[in-house]
């Protein structure tokens, strides 16, 4: 497969994607280059290769339908492919891009989940107060505090986060670099977990992550979902909820307040601010407050 290795090495080097995002692709395409290999007898790196129609890949997508995937996953595999055939006409592998021909289903914006106040301070407070409660909590308040996304959280560094300032360094995606600052409740978290358990957790002197797991070396992200699974159920909480969750809870809050979409598309590091606008909804209680204070017969 090498046409898919080029395209790798050229998402790392040339895009700067994350290593999520290339994943993501090697993946998606693996599953689309197998499609063609045994269902269709198509090697697109053979000497003889025939060209891949539009149609073939409208076939993929409908296999990909049968198989019960959701339109969002469909979509993203259509942009993977779309991706793939553009770095290979560019670099004269292919003479056209057969995707670009392929309709892009049409998904629906999900309005995000999110936590009412109650809710948040409720998961908030719940980690016991030992060497790896303080960690959890401090993880969770830097969470809610800042709505970077658990990859920027765990790729942390203790050089990024000036605690004095109240201000952390993000690397966000394409390597993007952004200032964001959080409250007093988070830095006195994070100032228990400084002094109180991370010494603790017996990092070696070379250890330059923030955030650290039991054995003293960086925390994952499986693992910040896994403490999340951990104090969800501690509560009386009947949602799902992941660390994407509180980047939702983050952007709803913030909006809610007042705050404008600019600033929350600043911290958040959205390119687009189309991406933001998802969070523009509002809680029932906002809208008939807004209501209340603005109709002149409410």
């Amino acid at each position: 497969m090498q046409y898919l290795d080029h395209f790798l090495v050229y998402l790392k080097i040339e895009k700067n994607a994350s290593i999520n995002t290339v994943k993501s692709y090697s993946t998606d395409i693996i599953q689309f280059l197998n499609f063609l290999n045994d269902i269709k007898g198509i090697k697109i790196e053979s000497s003889n290769k025939k060209e891949v129609s539009h149609t073939v890949i409208r076939e993929y997508l409908g296999v990909l339908y049968k198989n019960k995937y959701s339109k969002r996953t469909i979509t993203r595999k259509l942009a993977a492919i779309r991706s793939f055939y553009k770095f290979l006409c560019r670099e004269g592998f292919v003479e056209q891009n057969p995707a670009l021909q392929v309709y892009t289903p049409k998904v629906e914006k999900n309005i995000p989940d999110f936590l009412y106040l109650p809710e948040i301070e409720s998961l908030l407070s719940s980690p016991e107060d030992s060497i790896i409660g303080m960690r959890d909590k401090a993880v969770m308040e830097l969470l809610y505090a800042t709505g970077i996304r658990v990859g920027e959280l765990v790729g942390l560094n203790c050089c990024d986060v000036d605690m004095e300032s109240g201000i952390i360094t993000v690397f966000g995606k394409g390597a993007k670099e952004r200032i964001v600052p959080f409250g007093k409740q988070a830095a006195a978290s994070m100032d228990r977990y400084l002094k109180y358990s991370r010494p603790h957790l017996k990092p070696s002197s070379e250890e330059k992550a923030f955030f650290l797991n039991k054995n003293g070396t960086r925390l994952s992200d499986r693992s910040v979902r896994r403490l999340l699974d951990k104090y969800i159920k501690k509560t009386s909480i009947n949602k799902h909820i992941s660390p994407h969750t509180l980047r939702h809870t983050f952007a709803t809050h913030m909006l809610n307040a007042g705050a404008d979409l600019r600033t929350v598309q600043e911290l958040l590091g959205h390119t687009n601010i189309s991406t933001t606008q998802v969070y523009t909804h509002v809680t029932k209680e906002r809208i008939k407050e807004v209501y209340s204070n603005c109709h002149p017969r409410a």
